[in-house]
């Protein structure tokens, strides 16, 4: 008989067989699913060993950051450094210096210590000021208070009664001022210090800061008692006393005497009245 176009209905053993094939299929699938290394990271949800390529996980509880600078050696901390105050002799201290650098020159700006002190004995009273060019490193009361130490000595200008000295911050008979060497020689001209030596020109009584912090070689042992020298030589100046020569080797050198440039076989002496 010619076909119609339609397919014959399939028989019941045909509907048979396929469903028996499927089941066949399916459980063939499940049988190569089960075996050993076939899709095992997919299918074992227990196990959690990462690939080489993956990075580890920081913990739950920090940050990729923190977790690196756990990893991390912390570089040292700078240490701040202060610089060293310098430590001085008792023998600068006590003459005002609060430090020894000796600038070659300021700003000429001379500062009068402010207060007096009393003429402490009989006779007649000389009157002075003491002054400290700006910007040096002295404690203005100290040198003030070593430089009147030095004139009421008994063994100085008024030994005996003869005169006394009084500090004032206002007009006065002598004027002692601590100053730079470039501010000395400017101070003491038409006399040449040279940046460093001393003068007196006439009420002022120039002290070189260089050689009130360095002495001289001749005084390295005892810069106390070239500073007292100092003082009594140039006041000495102020009160008309001129300069003399070394008496004799082995003696005293006289006050006037200009130790400075040598004791020429003299001995140390700071005092007019030894």
């Amino acid at each position: 008989m010619p076909s119609t176009g339609a397919a014959p209905a399939p028989t019941r053993r045909t509907r048979t067989g396929r469903a028996a094939a499927l089941l066949c299929l399916s459980a063939c699938v499940l049988a190569a699913c089960a075996q050993p290394g076939v899709n095992q990271l997919a299918a074992d949800p227990t196990d959690r060993t990462p690939t080489a390529s993956a990075p580890p996980a920081p913990a739950p509880d920090q940050a990729p950051s923190a977790a690196l600078a756990a990893r991390s050696t912390p570089l040292p901390s700078p240490t701040a450094t202060t610089p060293a105050t310098p430590v001085l002799a008792a023998d600068d201290t006590q003459a005002g210096l609060t430090g020894r650098e000796v600038p070659p020159d300021g700003n000429g700006d001379l500062v009068v210590v402010p207060g007096s002190t009393p003429a402490p004995g009989p006779g007649p009273v000389r009157t002075l000021s003491v002054a400290v060019e700006s910007g040096l490193p002295v404690d203005g009361g100290e040198f003030a208070a070593f430089v009147m130490t030095t004139l009421t000595d008994p063994r100085g200008w008024g030994a005996g009664g003869v005169m006394s000295f009084a500090r004032t911050d206002g007009e006065a008979d002598i004027h002692l001022v601590l100053a730079t060497p470039g501010t000395t020689n400017r101070l003491c001209a038409p006399l040449d210090t040279a940046g460093e030596v001393s003068c007196r020109n006439q009420d002022l009584v120039v002290l070189n800061f260089r050689r009130w912090v360095e002495t001289t070689a001749e005084y390295a042992d005892n810069p106390t008692g070239y500073r007292q020298y100092l003082v009594n030589h140039e006041v000495g100046h102020a009160l008309g006393h001129g300069h003399v020569a070394c008496p004799g080797p082995g003696q005293p050198a006289p006050v006037m005497q200009q130790q400075t440039l040598g004791l020429q076989g003299c001995t140390q002496n700071s005092w007019p009245n030894p």
